[in-house]
């Protein structure tokens, strides 16, 4: 009997340090999506929006008007989506900014738009960009972009904050919570992949 308890004592033990590190990692993955925007200032070649949210579109619009880009270029959009239409669901004037709006198809994760974004940044010879999605996709579309885009390449966070995603308290409210373990989960499979394909 001592034996038996033995021999799952060990995998148990295993089983529950995995646990705890990866409760330590989440909490501090939590703590460290953005809760503002750092850098306001700087102007960049590039602003690449991250398909996923209204807020996202709204934001990289508002940034190609004020000049904080010399074009947008949104990744992952459905196949029919055009431009003009794009901008209209945002309100703003598709006849200021339809010629500066490039959009991409051909993206259905956060890899493909790394890579589809890197693609177009190449063809336009542009060094830097500012990358817009929602605050709690920043830190696994950055580890991307990062790997995607050569190492010279100057890459600002520029997060969006959806109002269903209670970051500051993100272990009281269920569903934030439940999106904060999901998203964290992804960065680790992330992580681990590019760091074996390195």
């Amino acid at each position: 009997m001592i034996a038996v308890m033995k021999r799952f004592l060990i995998p148990i033990s295993v089983l529950g340090a995995l646990g705890l590190a990866w409760l330590a990692g989440l909490v501090a993955f939590a703590q460290a999506v953005p809760q503002s925007v750092e850098n306001q200032e700087t102007t960049t070649d590039a602003i690449v929006v991250l398909t996923g949210g209204s807020e996202r579109l709204a934001t990289g619009l508002d940034l190609l008007e004020k000049g904080m880009g010399k074009k947008l270029f949104v990744s992952g959009v459905y196949r029919g989506v055009e431009v003009r239409a794009l901008v209209k669901l945002s309100r703003h004037a598709p006849e200021s900014l339809e010629c500066c709006i490039v959009l991409g198809y051909l993206a259905d994760n956060t890899i493909g738009n790394a890579q589809e974004s890197a693609a177009w940044m190449a063809a336009e010879g542009f060094a830097s960009v500012r990358l817009v999605t929602g605050n709690y996709h920043m830190p696994r579309a950055l580890a991307e972009f990062q790997a995607a885009l050569p190492p010279a390449t100057g890459i600002i966070a520029h997060p969006v904050f959806p109002e269903h995603v209670k970051a500051s308290a993100w272990w009281y409210n269920p569903g934030t919570l439940a999106l904060m373990a999901s998203e964290y989960s992804k960065y680790l499979i992330a992580k681990l992949r590019l760091f074996l394909e390195r």
